[in-house]
């Protein structure tokens, strides 16, 4: 090495992808479990058994099963408006709590897919 050049180190570093489970429940805002917004009562059920990650995302617009389109400018949406619930976590996790999402969302539509998760943790 010649006299005046630094020395760096390259540091390389990867993560082992891992196969997880997503679920995704499609709801309106009007949807209700024991008579309090069901996408509050989904999530805080994930929360206390301890699922690895939980969001809610409101939609602009859509609709849920085969329903007219609801839209966030239409003044008569009235708690119309869809809602997502997405989680991710281990397939024995997800196995566990879906008997009771299943319960809690009604006849709604819940798909269970699996995923690769590229970056993070489910811990």
């Amino acid at each position: 090495m010649a006299v005046g050049t630094k020395s760096s180190k390259l540091h390389t570093s990867f993560t082992i992808s891992t196969v997880a489970v997503q679920v995704t429940i499609y709801l309106n805002e009007g949807d209700e479990y024991q008579r309090r917004p069901a996408h509050l009562q989904i999530l805080n059920y994930l929360r206390h058994e301890n699922i690895a990650n939980a969001v809610v995302m409101h939609a602009v617009a859509g609709f849920i099963g085969r329903s007219r389109v609801k839209t966030s400018t239409l003044v008569d949406a009235g708690g119309k408006l869809p809602l997502v619930v997405l989680f991710v976590d281990e397939e024995e996790h997800v196995s566990r709590v879906l008997p009771t999402l299943k319960q809690m969302s009604g006849s709604r539509l819940i798909v269970r897919e699996n995923v690769v998760v590229e970056s993070g943790s489910l811990a």
